[in-house]
Formats: structure tokens, sequence, C-alpha cells
């Protein structure tokens, strides 16, 4: 098994995915849960580091007049026909 450093972000994800889903159904042993808790909070640091890294990229990427300037992501949400009343 990687490290939680050797993952990219997708692997990470599923291996989270997989713990959180483990813990979920409540018959983990008291120890073993512990143990999986752990690993899934080095997991969720790791995301959350690699989604900075990506995010200080695109900042680096995208410039207007010749100079930076930092723009939040907003995906634009398009609305199913079950939202419209």
């Amino acid at each position: 098994m990687k490290t939680a450093k050797e993952l990219n972000f997708e692997e990470a994800m599923n291996q989270l995915e997989e713990i959180v889903s483990e813990l979920e159904h409540g018959d983990v042993p008291l120890e073993k849960a512990i143990d999986l808790f752990q690993r899934g909070m080095q997991l969720s640091q790791l995301c959350s580091q690699k989604l900075e890294q990506v995010e200080r990229k695109i900042e680096m990427i995208v410039q207007e007049d010749g100079e930076l300037r930092k723009k939040p992501f907003s995906p634009i949400l398009e609305e199913s026909e079950d939202d419209v009343e």
C-alpha cells in the first residue's frame, strides 16, 4: 500500500470513500475503527493540500492586463427541470 504522500488526489479520494463506507457499516472493531479514522484524517488532509496546490497553480495561470488577479472558482450550476416550479 502506498503511503499517503505517494497517492494522487483520485487515489486518496477513493481510499477515503472506502474508509467512510467501512466505518458507516458500524461493524468494525474499535481498534480497527480508530486506525481507519486516523488514516481517513491523513487522506483528508492530503486531499485538501492537493486542492490548495491546484488552486495556486490556477491562480498563477489566470492573468488579466499583464498582472495576476486572484479569482475564486465558482462553477455554473445548471437548473434541472425538477428545480423549476
